[in-house]
Order: C-alpha cells, then structure tokens, then sequence
C-alpha cells in the first residue's frame, strides 16, 4: 500500500479541513497513495496574524514526526507556517501551499495574482514572495478582508472572491492564486467566472507530492 499524502490544516476550523477532503476528492487515484485530510487542533481558530502563523509551527512539526508512515506531507495555510522547521525534522517531502501555488501560477500565465484574506496578510506573503524571487511575475495583490471562517462558509465570499479577481486582472494577471486554504470551494465557480486560470494552492501542492510519490 502507497504511503499517504498527508495534509495539514493547521487551524483549528473543521469547516476548512471538511472543504479541503472535498477539494482533493478527485485526487485519489487507483492504487496511488491516498489523502488523508487532518486538523491541527492545537492551532487557532484562524490563522490570520504573524503571531497565529508562529504559534503552530511546534505542534505542525510534533505532529508530523508522529506520521512516519506518512509519504509526504502539505501544510494547508498560505502562510506556509514551519515549512523550513518541518522539512528538518521529518524525512519525508514536505509542501507549503504558498510555495507550490505560485510555481504552479507561473507555468499556467507570465503574471500572476493573489487573492488575500485580509489586508494584513499581503506584507508577510510579499517577503516570501521575495525569498522566492519572484516579484518579476507578480502582478498584484488584493484582499478581500474576512476570516477564514467566512472564506469557507460565508455567503458574501464568493461575490467579494469576483470583484478581487477581476481587479487582479485589470492589473495584468492572467491567473489568479486563491490565498487562504479555506476559500478552495470556491475555485471552479470562480474560474468559469473570470475566464482565467484559478489556482487552489492545496491542489497545486498535493499535485505536486502525487509527482514525487508516483515517480518513486
């Protein structure tokens, strides 16, 4: 049996865990390794902050180290919190959504865009974007100013998830990367909305472990 792909929602929000199982349904592939979708339940009820993004970064790396059966693991949250701290303490590949949604951004279109949760957000993804090295492909950022909660389940969500867009493409994005884990169930409608590539960075990062795992 494959090992599993083991995803991490490192807030405390079933709600989000419950739409990410449903986002990855389709990647279950005959006799390809399985997605297993967890909650962080020591984490916040959102990650919405620096300090809620630092405050996880233990207990996202305990919990991993006791998964060694684990094939690869994803950490949920565009913050990409404890990426560097868990891919040094567990052999095993580790994704950061953040980092697997902007290199899958930039194969689909030559600029790209980000819908944020909340204004507060955009300074701490531009400096991983930088460590990246590349703000050359970045077309711009918006946010759309709710909690992660109301991502997830909020009426008003998609309607604010279309306006952001279309702004992202009147500042030259050809795709749009969807910036908080929470707002996955709403990418195909939002997709065949704008009529642009719409990228939920949690598929984009259990793609990318599917291809590690696949290829052996």
């Amino acid at each position: 049996m494959t090992a599993p792909i083991v995803v991490i929602n490192p807030n405390s929000n079933q709600a989000v865990t419950d739409g990410l199982s449903d986002a990855l349904a389709a990647f279950s592939l005959q006799g390809g390794p399985t997605i297993e979708c967890l909650t962080l339940t020591e984490g916040p009820f959102g990650i919405e902050s620096q300090r809620d993004s630092d405050s996880v970064i233990l207990p996202l790396a305990k919990l991993m180290q006791s998964r060694p059966d684990a094939g690869a693991f994803v950490i949920a949250c565009y913050s990409d919190p404890g990426l560097d701290t868990c891919r040094s303490v567990v052999p095993q590949p580790v994704f950061g959504i953040q980092e697997s949604g902007v290199l899958t951004a930039m194969v689909r279109a030559d600029r790209f865009g980000i819908i944020a949760l909340a204004d507060g957000s955009i300074p701490r993804h531009r400096r991983y974007m930088a460590r990246m090295q590349v703000l050359d492909r970045f077309a711009a950022e918006v946010a759309i100013n709710t909690s992660v909660d109301d991502s997830a389940r909020g009426d008003g969500t998609f309607a604010k998830l279309v306006e952001a867009g279309a702004t992202l493409e009147a500042h030259g994005a050809g795709v749009v990367i969807l910036g908080c884990a929470g707002m996955a169930r709403h990418r195909r409608p939002l997709e065949a909305e704008l009529g642009i590539p719409v990228i939920d960075p949690v598929q984009a990062a259990v793609t990318m472990a599917l291809g590690v795992l696949l290829a052996g």
